[in-house]
């Protein structure tokens, strides 16, 4: 019930019954608030028990965290009182915190089975968006011969919504982390915006209007694909949180794998309109979970929220979360350079972020470039129908699924395990290891892949094995590069990471339009072989970074110092 009582329809029940029905322990026991005041010795124990790093880690994925520390901090005394409420002039806020270390209402404090529910939905709400850019690749010829218009001209279709989803974040990451506003909302009310603008896309009356409400659905639907790793560091604790998160990947890698799969045969039997259908039918499923079971989890607006209860209990306006006194103190010029400017700042001129980003972002690039050799590959060489030819990226997702992730899980849990200190801390470079092996693993893959699927007289499962391969590397490489830099740049991560994804987007939106050419005009093999020679000049980086890391971190007056 506490669940449904915190989902969107719970909220709106509240409102339509007067707040009659799914009330809070608060309301039903109105003495029951005076336990969430925060006390002056809390707040100075609190201040004596956190440390600077533990700071950075609890701000380490928010855009507001990073304002914050650039606007000009509250005092503890302005704003912390111990006297009774009539004691307390108007003007002078109270903190509300919650009811003791146990609080059912912290999402740090739920039961594990609600833990990972509220994260499979999170899980499936990124791989309902992911999945509308890869979906629509086998109806590309249909939107071609609909409209009119060429294959590179169709296949705007595909990197305007990546394009859409790497810019989106930039807005919505921000807006999430607002007190008021919170992650639910932000998920729910853009995706229920998304599903309708499907509409939109399947009943396009001419190519502008496809092309600009597949930008608008990207863009729309685009806030799990960057705070979904902010979700599950709401819910999970810092020592399972990192494998929350590669789950959270494994959706988000999985979606792009399987869209050519399911929009192939759609393609095949109805038409391109199929494709955008079965991405209306599976983002609405997940709407409706979403709406009825998705409860909030971002602690500033459960606890700002509470706040908001007590004003309305007591009549006295001067009770606030820390998080609502703190964002009054933030100018909001600060909030638009950490939101706009930063991320381009650090991934520009911060040198180990740069090479990092472009090293992901060549990786998310080449993959939609390869993503075009599969039909060639295997419908035209192999004679393989479009639905079959789908068939062919189950190889990916199967060694994404059931080798990499997995053997990541055991290398973590045997092995960096070990590197952990009493605090939780770790040497970023210890994140790197799998990367090692992952950056051998692309360009074998590469070569093995073009040279093999270029003759019809090579059996079709051998270009399959060799894709195989490719989903060991770019899902180590990808695990270990976030996980360095959220550790790396704690103070700065929702930058870093913002500039990671609109780096990689962009990359991921160019490239496919000159891909069908360069398959053709060089042929596979070739094709693959130029492809395979780019991410053999990264090789060295992996084994750079783990033996000159430290020092060049301690050299960027960005990154973490202290470990």
């Amino acid at each position: 019930m506490e669940t449904i009582r915190d989902s969107a329809f719970g909220k709106l029940v509240r409102i339509f019954s007067g707040r009659r029905w799914l009330r809070y322990p608060e309301e039903i026991d109105t003495g029951l608030w005076t336990e969430c005041l925060k006390t002056e010795k809390q707040v100075k124990d609190e201040e004596a028990a956190v440390s600077e790093s533990d700071e950075e880690n609890l701000g380490i994925y928010t855009v507001l965290s990073q304002a914050s520390r650039t606007s000009r901090r509250i005092s503890t005394s302005s704003t912390i009182r111990t006297e009774g409420p009539d004691q307390v002039k108007a003007s002078t806020p109270i903190v509300i915190d919650w009811r003791g270390p146990d609080d059912p209402e912290n999402p740090q404090n739920w039961s594990t089975f609600k833990k990972l529910g509220v994260s499979s939905l999170i899980w499936l709400l990124t791989f309902a968006i992911y999945i509308g850019s890869a979906i629509y690749t086998p109806g590309i010829t249909g939107v071609c011969e609909q409209f009119g218009v060429s294959r590179v001209a169709a296949t705007l279709g595909l990197t305007l919504f990546v394009l859409g989803y790497g810019l989106g974040p930039m807005i919505w990451s921000p807006l999430s982390e607002l007190p008021a506003v919170g992650r639910s909302p932000t998920y729910v009310l853009t995706l229920f915006v998304f599903v309708f603008f499907e509409f939109a896309v399947i009943y396009a009356k001419n190519f502008g209007m496809l092309l600009a409400f597949r930008f608008l659905t990207g863009f729309i639907g685009s806030p799990a694909l960057a705070t979904g790793a902010a979700s599950m560091g709401d819910i999970w604790n810092p020592k399972l949180r990192d494998y929350m998160i590669i789950i959270w990947g494994a959706f988000a890698i999985s979606a792009p794998v399987l869209g050519p799969l399911v929009g192939g045969f759609a393609a095949q039997a109805e038409g391109w309109k199929w494709t955008i259908w079965q991405l209306l039918w599976v983002s609405a499923f997940a709407f409706i979970l979403l709406f009825f079971l998705l409860p909030e989890t971002y602690a500033p607006n459960i606890l700002y929220r509470r706040a908001r209860r007590i004003r309305k209990i007591t009549g006295n306006s001067s009770y606030r979360c820390e998080a609502e006194i703190e964002i009054s103190n933030i100018k909001p010029r600060d909030v638009i350079f950490e939101a706009l400017v930063r991320p381009f700042q650090l991934c520009f001129l911060e040198p180990i972020v740069l090479v990092m980003n472009l090293y992901i972002a060549l990786i998310y690039g080449i993959l939609y470039i390869w993503f075009e050799a599969f039909p060639i590959v295997f419908s035209e060489i192999h004679g393989f129908n479009t639905g079959e030819s789908g068939l062919a990226f189950l190889g990916i997702l199967i060694s994404t699924c059931c080798l990499t992730f997995p053997c990541y899980f055991y290398w973590k849990y045997k092995y960096q395990s070990k590197h952990f200190d009493a605090n939780g801390n770790i040497p970023p470079e210890m994140q790197l290891p799998p990367a090692c092996i992952g950056c051998f693993a692309l360009p074998i893959s590469l070569f093995w892949f073009g040279w093999t699927g270029q003759f019809a007289s090579i059996h079709w499962v051998v270009p399959i094995i060799a894709s195989m391969l490719f989903a060991v590397g770019g899902c180590l490489i990808f695990n270990c590069i976030f996980c360095y830099q959220a550790h790396a740049y704690p103070k700065f991560a929702a930058s870093v990471l913002a500039g990671n994804d609109f780096l990689r987007s962009s990359f991921g939106a160019g490239f496919p339009l000159f891909a069908t050419a360069m398959f053709h005009n060089l042929g596979v093999g070739w094709a693959c072989t130029l492809l395979g020679f780019l991410t053999v000049l990264f090789v060295p980086f992996p084994f750079v970074l783990l033996r000159y890391g430290k020092r060049l971190r301690l050299a960027s007056k960005y990154a973490r110092h202290d470990i």
